[in-house]
């Protein structure tokens, strides 16, 4: 055991909560348990009732995930030290702390993601005995009070010396992490409680979670996380147990946070979300996955109370990051300083962190809003931002990954520091991305359907089936769809009679959208779908639906208040954004000096088995040689251009002649996966003046 505290607080007595008994609801959900929650208009299915085939393209992807990303990770915790530092203190290594103080965090995703991939498919390669050994490690660390940290603890004393340690535990909230770590212990052992039935884990995790109630809850102290994240999970531990206590706990932190209990320097309050109280705030700001992982901790809050203050407070956030502040990509944060938000537009393509734990936040996010208003805009940015933002994070081999994704890497980019890496890296000194990759991953099924009183919702599209059984109204449906390449999708209605709602997506342009409903064509007005919530709804007892998504390569431009790409456009298909990359260039022409022609045609090109892409994008653009020098005049004859001379289109070299060249755009997501070099989702237009 770790070292004793000098007395044995006891445990919070155990409520009889009514949420004890719907508490038996969650076992065999996913990782959103709102199948019981009181105000969700839509609610997830079994986390066994969507089954992905590996044909398609998340099937692949988890399929990769199993095999590939899981065993790079077990690899990792014990090269990186990660479960040195749970030996250490629990006598079974005599090493020094290794890596961030939060690194047992890395451990516990991980734990998740074995998981969801336990539930998702029991056959096959299995990590049951490292969870097991890992799962006695963490109960030989914990003290016996409950608490688990290992940066925090210190080894047990040596024989012959008093089992005294300098007690460091809660005394600094702001970046100390204990309760983030909690959170991410409590999800992994939700998750093995849900898809196995074993409560080992969970043991582990209430004991450190009713140490938590002891100490912040009613007749503790005030106190809440530099860094939410535990707040969801003390939804889910309620959800699954029917303990009050966390619910409250989870309640009480949401209400104090924007007290300024944390204290300043040495980067401002909104970094920490705590700035204002979470009912008065108007804009996303601070460091994005801070913020993104609050929101989706308060929409948990609100599917159990219903609290409309809170849920207007996430609205103007969701306007505020999404009207404002993403990118094309998805991708959220703009600034490498405080891994944080910018202004309204400030959306620089080159500087862009967009880091990958904030699209995965934003992806859980979006899951809650949807569930909670069962608005299709929701599950738009879902699609979005899991095609894009979170796709380009991983490589095609399933072990290398992007801490930061910009939009952009310029000819020459120095990559060498892993936030702002050129090409994907096999691990991070923080690493929080790998592992919480692999537990999105492991459980994206979970996110592909909905239902309600009605019937079935499908939000993602993918090859699959989801089975329901008698007691959920005895569904049986067959997908069939090469999305998001194709933009055909069957619905088979093997078993069933409710109605069947398909989300037509934002990016579906007007008259791009055929119904057929068992060979009968229908009509889909495609303005009108998106206004009245994004779903056409096929009435009870049709056998065979198809919709097919018109996905012709679009140009777009993005809002005129970001200056950062004026006069350029970013390529698009369906819901997947395009590239340039170096890669794809004649030797000696530079990225930069290339433009796409003005009125060029866009085509779609073949496929590159290379890099894992179906489909690419072809279009003539030109090669523009740059002008030498940093600055080139342009104006009106003898007006000095500060006195108003007429500015030309571009500042290319007059002398040098305009080269067509034929340009292949590839999947964002599947950018460097080849050699080093210049990359760019915002291509300049030639002659387009902004």
């Amino acid at each position: 055991m770790a070292a004793m505290t000098a007395t044995q607080p006891s445990a919070p007595a155990r409520s009889a909560d009514p949420g004890a008994a719907r508490a038996v609801l969650t076992q065999g959900a996913g990782p959103t348990a709102a199948a019981a929650s009181p105000h969700v208009r839509l609610r997830p299915l079994p986390f066994a009732a969507t089954v992905l085939s590996e044909e398609g393209e998340l099937g692949r992807w988890q399929a990769l995930n199993r095999s590939a990303t899981l065993p790079h990770l077990v690899a990792n915790l014990e090269s990186s030290g990660a479960l040195d530092n749970l030996r250490r203190v629990a006598g079974r290594h005599d090493g020094p702390f290794r890596g961030f103080n939060f690194a047992d965090s890395d451990v516990h995703k991980s734990l998740e993601a074995i998981a969801w991939e336990a539930g998702r498919r029991p056959d096959g390669q299995d990590w049951e005995g490292f969870t097991r050994d890992v799962v006695e490690l963490l109960a030989a660390a914990q003290d016996d009070d409950g608490y688990l940290d290992s940066h925090y603890q210190e080894p047990p004393a040596a024989p012959g010396e008093s089992a005294t340690r300098a007690d460091r535990r809660w005394t600094d909230l702001r970046w100390g992490h204990e309760l983030y770590v909690l959170g991410h212990l409590v999800q992994a052992a939700v998750a093995r409680t849900r898809t196995t039935g074993r409560t080992d884990l969970l043991d582990v995790a209430r004991r450190f979670a009713d140490h938590a109630v002891r100490r912040f809850g009613p007749g503790g102290v005030d106190g809440y996380c530099g860094h939410p994240e535990v707040e969801t999970a003390l939804v889910e531990l309620y959800r699954l147990t029917g303990e009050r206590a966390y619910l409250d706990l989870a309640q009480r932190m949401v209400d104090a946070r924007g007290s300024g209990l944390l204290g300043a320097g040495p980067f401002e309050p909104a970094y920490h979300q705590d700035h204002a109280p979470v009912r008065a705030v108007t804009e996303a700001t601070g460091h994005a996955v801070r913020q993104l992982y609050l929101a989706a901790g308060v929409a948990d809050l609100v599917a159990e109370t219903g609290e409309q203050a809170l849920l207007d407070a996430l609205v103007r956030l969701w306007d505020s990051a999404q009207g404002t502040k993403a990118y094309v990509t998805g991708g959220l944060g703009a600034r490498h300083k405080d891994e944080s938000f910018g202004d309204a537009y400030e959306l620089p393509p080159d500087r862009a962190y967009a880091e990958t734990c904030a699209a995965i936040a934003s992806l859980q996010w979006a899951w809650r809003m949807l569930l909670l208003t069962g608005e299709g805009r929701y599950a738009d940015e879902m699609e979005r931002t899991l095609h894009n933002a979170v796709a380009a994070s991983t490589s095609v081999d399933g072990t290398h990954f992007f801490y930061s994704n910009p939009l952009q890497v310029r000819t020459g980019h120095d990559g060498s520091s892993e936030y702002s890496a050129s090409t994907r890296l096999p691990w991070f000194a923080c690493a929080c991305c790998p592992p919480n990759l692999a537990r999105l991953v492991a459980s994206l099924h979970a996110y592909v359907a909905t239902r309600d009183e009605r019937g079935v919702q499908l939000h993602l599209y993918a090859d699959g089936t989801v089975t329901l059984p008698a007691d959920d109204g005895d569904v049986r449906l067959r997908v069939t769809s090469a999305y998001p390449w194709d933009g055909r999708v069957t619905v088979d209605v093997l078993e069933g009679d409710g109605e069947l709602a398909l989300r037509v997506p934002g990016w579906v342009l007007p008259g791009g959208a055929v119904l057929r409903v068992d060979g009968v064509e229908l009509t889909v007005d495609v303005a009108a779908v998106h206004a009245s919530g994004g779903y056409v709804r096929v009435a009870p007892g049709a056998r065979r639906v198809e919709l097919d998504l018109a996905m012709p390569p679009v140009a777009v431009r993005a809002h005129p208040r970001v200056d950062a790409v004026r006069g350029c456009v970013a390529l698009r298909r369906g819901p997947v954004v395009f590239c340039l990359e170096q890669a794809d260039l004649p030797a000696g022409v530079v990225l930069e000096d290339v433009r796409l022609a003005a009125g060029a045609r866009l085509d779609v090109g073949p496929p590159d088995p290379a890099i894992g892409a179906p489909v690419t994008i072809e279009a003539e653009g030109v090669h523009v040689p740059a002008a030498a020098g940093m600055l080139a005049v342009v104006g009106a004859g003898e007006v000095p251009p500060a006195a108003g001379g007429a500015v030309g289109p571009d500042l290319g070299d007059p002398d040098a002649p305009l080269a067509p060249l034929r340009l292949r755009a590839v999947p964002y997501h599947r950018w460097a996966n080849r050699d080093e070099g210049a990359m760019r989702v915002w291509v300049p237009v030639q002659g387009w003046a902004p």
